[in-house]
């Protein structure tokens, strides 16, 4: 299905790398022009930059944390006087903090929480606000199938996906009036660095799971996030589209 983004504008926090880079170039790729975000990989950022210098014009690169209410506030700010509009935001800034729960330290569970969930209402509050005065949005978050099976190990990154869900179904129903789409992408087991520290018998195991018997990539992902992004998909919102190779 062909996807025209022309004289669009998408903001992909995290969007520098593994899935949210998948994301950033496929919009990219179909003329979109690019707002990417990142927390603190500054090398990721400069090889992303540099991979894509063939569309510097469309490509943009804003450096802060998702969490902190007046880094995104001074994000949007500098989005409105630059832009003065934009159509879509992806999610995608998350991290992982694994421990079992009796073990688990109130900074990691804080962390994840606030990154993940946090900045999902962060970015998405003030998104809402522009997207309101033109009566027409995409926001897609990038969920987990982690928030409804749960593991062990990563009850707060469960507890934070599980949130981005909820979030998502409220926020999709407050918003449908104004042509605004809420919706998540849940992805399982995708090659990227996400999973790349995993112990390599844990990764069998979970390669195992998948009935498609491989893991998903970066653009399995982009390829639902463009479609819930497109404006074919206007029907659809509250949902949760699973890219999980049958998990």
């Amino acid at each position: 299905m062909p996807f025209n983004f022309k004289d669009q504008t998408a903001i992909v926090t995290g969007g520098t790398r593994g899935i949210g880079r998948a994301i950033s170039e496929a919009f990219l790729a179909e003329g979109a022009q690019v707002i990417a975000t990142y927390h603190s990989n500054q090398s990721a950022a400069d090889d992303f930059q540099k991979a894509n210098a063939q569309v510097a014009d469309r490509l943009h690169l804003k450096k802060f944390d998702v969490a902190q209410a007046a880094e995104v506030a001074d994000f949007y700010r500098y989005v409105d006087e630059t832009f003065g509009k934009f159509e879509i935001l992806i999610n995608n800034s998350g991290v992982r903090r694994d421990g079992v729960l009796g073990m688990m330290s109130e900074e990691d569970w804080t962390q994840v929480l606030d990154t993940n969930l946090t900045g999902t209402f962060q970015m998405s509050k003030l998104a809402v606000q522009n997207m309101m005065r033109q009566r027409y949005g995409r926001i897609i978050s990038i969920t987990s199938p982690v928030g409804q099976f749960g593991f062990a190990g990563q009850a707060n990154y469960a507890a934070s996906k599980a949130g981005q869900v909820a979030l998502t179904r409220s926020l999709s129903k407050e918003v449908a009036s104004r042509k605004i789409t809420v919706n998540c992408v849940s992805p399982g087991f995708i090659d990227t660095e996400f999973i790349a520290d995993l112990p390599e018998e844990q990764k069998k195991g979970y390669l195992k799971q998948i009935p498609m018997k491989r893991f998903g990539t970066g653009q399995d992902v982009a390829h639902c996030v463009l479609f819930l992004a497109s404006r074919e998909s206007t029907y659809i919102t509250g949902a949760v589209l699973e890219t999980t190779g049958g998990i």
